[in-house]
């Protein structure tokens, strides 16, 4: 696990060591272990390691092949690596180090770009090839390691973080109006745009080609996409799935265990981490495991279950690890708010301080850690969305449907009202919906429930399962943490994704639709056949784990923000918010905010991810646009 980075001038000027040199200072968080810098001309890489597999000094990158022909640096973990390198033995190349970079860097020159097939973990590299005059970049399936890039025709220039291409200087930093549209109708961004005018994020399971002199444009390529296996026809029976997956599951944990420094792994309580302790335990003893709680002092309705300690303490017991804990409060999001959104950079999704701080409890026992991301998206975990998009009667009316209830933010209609004159302007002609639908260009237009449900599922595998995964590299790299997803092992998601929606949800036929700030949430999906989701996961993890734990209902690890910023945390959200000179009013319209603000502090409405937004847009801005 590392960070990257590299630039092409290809207007032809040399890159000065200087330049790249304050490229990978900027992200030394990624690799504390040490650094390194290539240069040939106009072409420059730069690469801050942290060391993980192979700590010797063999592992160092930029790393290149004996006759010097390929240079590669590498972020993230091809787990499959001891697989691969006997057959690129077999055909004649020599290893000098024990590192899957090594194995990257032949693979490629033995494959080239369909190198990727091959691969099984997560990764973000580039590899210049001097002969052909030539950078290759790649992302994994899932885009579980992010990659950024910006081009103009004249410079070329990637990296691991933005701030790494923000520090070559080439790149004027502006708003970019038609991803803050996005962010402020779905708290996510669907296109491979930034919140930067000019860097874009290079798609998940996509390559990327560019030339060493301007003439050429970046050619980019998809390899691979979730719906390549969609729809199957499966013929297993529950408990033969559920067997199945069973050995799938733990062939994925244990394949994540290589590593030649302490690994360890977040314990919410819940079923997935649950699992993935229950298999990391038979193979590392005293197993170190991390839990977030929060004060709850204050809290009302639906978040008085949002601590779950005392279930991860059973958890803790019953698998002997040695587990830590830390307990946030109001306080702990105003602290930490503008340096997390400068490790963040690239907003996504909700409130996501807790993992930050989760994360960094981790990193001052292990290196790495494992997470159960993936589990709730592969498996059906959030019943209550998928819903939202059946009885449509009709093709159209899903995808509308849908759309309606992805609009997280600001809905189409308080588009004029949200925004001040001067944005509305450069917003207006740019369609959200459009964003949304091209999400599903790729998959037939779905005819029955069990379609819906499998677009649906698509849909959030796409979007906010890669979401999830930008914000959890940023926010574990800031403590320089590697974190590790089982769930998002090929073998299994290929299985995952061939599993129909009858063996997921109990029965489609009964459902309701359930807002997810809704007070009382959790005791009416638990009075529901269809309550709980991911049912053939929990058939399969009951080998694992208690049948207490199989059988809870989804909780998220989310804070009592609702609470907190109608209460103790009040006085900061107004003083950020309510002063006429904040950064956001160069942006949106007062009149609005203070409207919605409003609504939150009455207790009339819940509006916890917009004022999170609005916190984290204005930060944002402090960062970004001013230094």
């Amino acid at each position: 696990m590392c960070g990257i980075t590299g630039v092409i001038n290809l207007n032809g000027m040399p890159v000065s060591r200087t330049a790249i040199r304050a490229m990978t200072d900027v992200i030394a968080h990624r690799g504390p272990d040490g650094e390194g810098h290539y240069i040939d001309g106009n072409v420059a890489l730069g690469h801050r390691r942290l060391a993980i597999i192979d700590l010797s000094s063999a592992g160092s990158q930029p790393m290149t092949t004996e006759d010097g022909s390929l240079v590669i640096v590498y972020n993230g973990e091809v787990y499959n690596f001891l697989e691969l390198r006997p057959q690129l033995q077999a055909r004649g190349y020599r290893f000098h180090s024990n590192t899957d970079t090594e194995v990257v860097l032949y693979a490629y020159r033995e494959w080239g770009p369909e190198c990727v097939h091959r691969f099984n973990g997560m990764f973000a590299f580039a590899i210049w090839d001097l002969q052909e005059g030539e950078l290759f970049l790649a992302r994994d399936r899932y885009g579980i390691k992010p990659l950024y890039y910006y081009w103009d025709g004249r410079h070329f220039i990637f990296g691991s973080e933005i701030k790494a291409i923000l520090a070559y200087g080439a790149v004027q930093p502006q708003v970019c109006y038609e991803a803050l549209s996005e962010y402020f109708t779905f708290q996510n961004i669907f296109t491979d745009l930034t919140l930067l005018e000019g860097v874009r994020l290079l798609p998940a399971g996509c390559t990327l080609t560019v030339g060493r002199y301007m003439g050429t444009r970046p050619q980019q390529c998809r390899y691979w996409d979730f719906s390549s296996l969609m729809p199957f026809e499966f013929s297993l029976s529950a408990d033969e799935c559920a067997e199945v997956l069973y050995h799938l599951f733990v062939r994925a944990v244990t394949r994540q265990l290589v590593s030649d420094v302490p690994v360890g792994s977040y314990l919410s309580g819940g079923m997935d981490s649950g699992s993935i302790t229950a298999v990391a335990t038979q193979h590392i003893d005293r197993l170190h495991t991390f839990t977030g709680g929060f004060d709850l002092s204050s809290a009302s309705g639906i978040e008085l279950g949002f601590d779950e300690r005392p279930a991860s303490e059973i958890m803790a017991n019953l698998f002997k690890t040695e587990h830590y804990e830390m307990v946030m409060h109001a306080g702990d999001m105003e602290y930490v708010l503008p340096r997390l959104i400068w490790h963040l950079e690239d907003l996504r999704i909700g409130q996501s301080y807790p993992n930050y701080y989760v994360a960094r409890l981790a990193s001052k026992f292990v290196k790495v850690i494992l997470s159960g991301s993936g589990g709730d998206e592969l498996f059906a975990g959030y019943p209550w969305r998928y819903y939202r998009g059946l009885d449509g009667g009709g093709d159209g009316d899903y995808y509308q449907r849908y759309y309606n209830y992805w609009q997280r933010l600001i809905p189409d209609k308080d588009r004029p009202d949200f925004y001040n004159a001067d944005t509305y302007r450069q917003v207006r002609d740019h369609n959200p919906f459009q964003s949304f639908r091209a999400v599903f260009d790729t998959l037939l237009s779905p005819q029955t429930d069990e379609d819906y449900i499998q677009a649906s599922l698509y849909f959030e595998a796409k979007t906010f399962l890669h979401g999830i995964f930008v914000v959890e590299d940023k926010l574990s790299m800031a403590h320089s943490l590697e974190t590790r997803v089982p769930f998002m092992d090929n073998d299994l998601v290929n299985f995952a994704l061939q599993i129909p929606p009858r063996l997921k949800l109990r029965n489609l036929r009964e459902r309701v639709w359930v807002d997810e700030d809704e007070a009382g949430k959790l005791k009416r999906y638990r009075a529901l056949p269809t309550a709980d989701g991911k049912i053939i996961l929990r058939q399969a993890m009951s080998r694992l784990i208690p049948e207490d734990i199989t059988r809870r209902a989804k909780q998220g690890f989310s804070a009592p923000d609702a609470s907190w910023f109608r209460g103790e945390s009040i006085d900061y959200v107004q003083r950020l918010l309510l002063d006429p000179k904040a950064r956001i009013y160069e942006y949106l319209n007062p009149a609005y905010v203070r409207k919605r603000l409003d609504e939150h502090m009455s207790g009339h409405v819940n509006r916890r991810l917009f004022i999170w937004s609005l916190l984290s847009f204005e930060w944002w801005l402090r960062n970004f646009l001013t230094g």
